[in-house]
C-alpha cells in the first residue's frame, strides 16, 4: 500500500486532541472487558486490520480468551458473551454502522435497563472515539506491524 500522510506528526495537535479522549475513557467506568469487546467489533465493522491486531493483542494480554475473539463477529450466534456484552455489542453494531438508523430505540432501552446514563455516555463515547481511529488509520493506510512476515509475537 502506497505510504500516506502521518497525521500524528504533521498536525501532533490533533492527535493531542484524540489522545486526550482516551486519557478521558481510561478513567471512565467501563470495564477492561467491555472497551476490548467495543474495540475490536468496531474495527472489524469497519475493516481496519491495524486496529483489529493492536486491540485484540491488548484484549489477549487484559485476559481475553482466543475463541471469544474468534467468535466476536458471531456474538449472537453463541452463548459466550453475557447479556451486558451482548448489549455492548448490539450499541457498538448500530452506532458504528450509525447510516442503517443509528442507535435504535429497542438496544437503547435495554442498555437503561443494564446500565446507568453514565455508563451509557461513556459507552458512545468508547464507541465513537475507536470509530474515529478506525478512519485515521484507514485512510493513512496505517499498517499493522508484522513479525517475521509470519506471525504475530505478544
Amino acid at each position: 500500500m502506497e505510504k500516506r500522510v502521518n497525521v500524528s506528526e504533521t498536525e501532533p495537535l490533533a492527535y493531542k486532541a484524540m489522545y486526550a479522549l482516551e486519557g478521558y475513557l481510561s478513567k471512565t467506568q467501563i470495564t477492561k472487558i467491555h472497551k476490548d469487546l467495543i474495540k475490536i467489533r468496531a474495527s472489524q465493522i469497519n475493516g481496519c486490520a491495524f486496529c483489529i491486531d493492536l486491540h485484540t493483542k491488548d484484549a489477549l494480554k487484559n485476559g481475553e480468551s482466543n475463541q471469544r475473539i474468534f467468535l466476536l463477529n458471531a456474538w449472537r450466534e453463541t452463548d459466550l458473551f453475557s447479556e451486558e456484552e451482548k448489549v455492548i455489542l448490539a450499541m457498538t453494531e448500530e452506532i458504528t454502522l450509525i447510516h442503517n438508523r443509528g442507535l435504535s430505540d429497542e438496544t437503547y432501552k435495554r442498555a437503561e435497563r443494564m446500565f446507568g446514563k453514565n455508563y451509557i455516555a461513556q459507552v458512545i463515547m468508547a464507541i465513537a472515539t475507536i470509530n474515529t481511529w478506525n478512519r485515521i488509520a484507514i485512510s493513512t493506510h496505517l499498517q499493522p506491524e508484522i513479525v517475521n512476515n509470519k506471525e504475530y509475537v505478544l
